[in-house]
């Protein structure tokens, strides 16, 4: 197991979990920026998960941006009442935690 192993778990738990609510938000109207955060949060997440299995010198970098889109995104979802929402933000705060761990 390598150090990104957690991390990169995170963050596909997290690309599912916004893909859910995403899927579940299209034709909706929100209030806020949900769902276009959740597009944003799995490209980051994809990013993050790419540079990390690559070993790649940037990790720290893209961990660091994946972390602030999600924080970003747990806080729109958040404030939905929505199931969907709730388990997007609960997988964005997780993922968000992780990838500080990493950008440190």
């Amino acid at each position: 197991m390598n150090r990104y192993t957690i991390c990169i778990q995170l963050c596909q738990q997290c690309m599912v979990d916004c893909q859910n609510c995403l899927a579940n938000m299209a034709g909706k109207q929100s209030m806020n920026d949900c769902p276009v955060c959740c597009m944003e949060c799995i490209d980051a997440c994809l990013a993050c998960i790419k540079s990390m299995s690559a070993n790649s010198k940037f990790s720290k970098a893209y961990a660091a941006i994946c972390a602030e889109i999600c924080d970003w995104c747990a806080e729109q979802c958040g404030a939905h009442s929505h199931e969907h929402c709730q388990i997007c933000a609960a997988s964005c705060k997780a993922c968000a935690d992780e990838c500080r761990k990493i950008a440190a």
